[in-house]
């Protein structure tokens, strides 16, 4: 789950804070990268976790819908949403209780939030169009789980200040993490049953490797890579650059010549698109023609094995 676009932007934020901090204790700043990217797999498991809770909800709102229904001999209510296939199968999942039981995981003592939101879901066209159709598929369960998580869980304030009050290593999760719990959705195979497979935390020991190469091959050379942009940095000092600027294009140049296999213009589009969410408005411009120009002299001089 945890792809190169967020290891990235963990780089990013250590090694800007690790010289905030002073450029003290490395190792101390390298396990903090590798929590900060453990946490982005929590809040992963417990954004699924909110569908499940969820649905609990909405069961109990049907056993009472049943019950009045029964005193008052009326037409009783669809079951269609309180048991959706996919969200009893995604309640199921072993790997998904595991990792919860073992995290501490639980909507518990949130369930007014909880009752918000299925309020919204109840109130919204996406649920009276399903609760209306005569499609009754797997297919149909599953994707009104997917529009409705980006309807309503996906864009909520009030769900990222419940998150940053659960853990400050969410603040910037939450956007690449939705992408991750509506790939899982859309992945997720009735045939599996509780044993549907969840993403990984990594995709393979590699990534874990790349994150913390990275993270020491930014601090480890930063001299020579502040030293290149000076010498290509248009006659302006480095001084005068924004210090995220320069953290941005440290971290570019340790994947540049750290990474092979990495194309230099992946890993220079990479952090142009990274610089535009954490520095000026007058960043990406700039970032891009001097890891442009730096690229290009780094291949002309053999000291880069790539192509741009």
């Amino acid at each position: 789950m945890i792809n190169r676009e967020l290891i990235r932007i963990k780089v990013v934020q250590l090694v800007y804070a690790y010289y905030l901090n002073g450029g003290k204790n490395r190792d101390v700043a390298e396990r903090e990268l590798l929590t900060s990217l453990s946490k982005a797999y929590e809040m992963y498991n417990y954004l699924l976790d909110l569908i499940v809770a969820i649905t609990n909800e909405e069961r109990l709102r049907y056993d009472v819908l049943v019950q009045r229904a029964e005193r008052e001999g009326t037409e009783a209510p669809s079951a269609r949403f309180a048991y959706n296939r996919f969200a009893v199968q995604l309640e199921e999942n072993e790997q998904l209780a595991k990792y919860n039981e073992e995290n501490h995981l639980s909507w518990r003592e949130d369930v007014e939030f909880v009752r918000k939101v299925c309020n919204m879901i109840e109130e919204s066209e996406t649920y009276k169009d399903y609760i209306a159709s005569e499609e009754d598929s797997y297919d149909a369960d599953r994707e009104v789980w997917r529009k409705l998580y980006k309807q309503v869980i996906e864009n909520n304030d009030s769900l990222d200040e419940l998150l940053e009050e659960k853990s400050l290593y969410w603040n910037d999760d939450k956007e690449i993490v939705d992408s991750f719990v509506l790939k899982t959705i859309k992945r997720f195979n009735p045939e599996n049953k509780a044993q549907q497979e969840l993403l990984p935390e990594f995709k393979d020991d590699e990534d874990r490797e790349y994150a913390i190469r990275l993270f020491w091959a930014s601090l480890d050379n930063a001299q020579e890579y502040q030293d290149l942009m000076s010498q290509y940095s248009r006659n302006w000092e480095l001084s005068r650059m924004p210090f995220t600027d320069i953290v941005i294009m440290q971290i570019a140049l340790a994947e540049m010549l750290t990474f092979p296999a990495i194309p230099a213009s992946v890993s220079i589009n990479e952090y142009v698109e990274l610089s535009k969410a954490y520095s000026t408005p007058r960043s990406a411009g700039y970032i891009n023609g001097m890891l442009d120009t730096i690229a290009k002299a780094l291949i002309r001089e053999g000291r880069m094995m790539k192509r741009l």
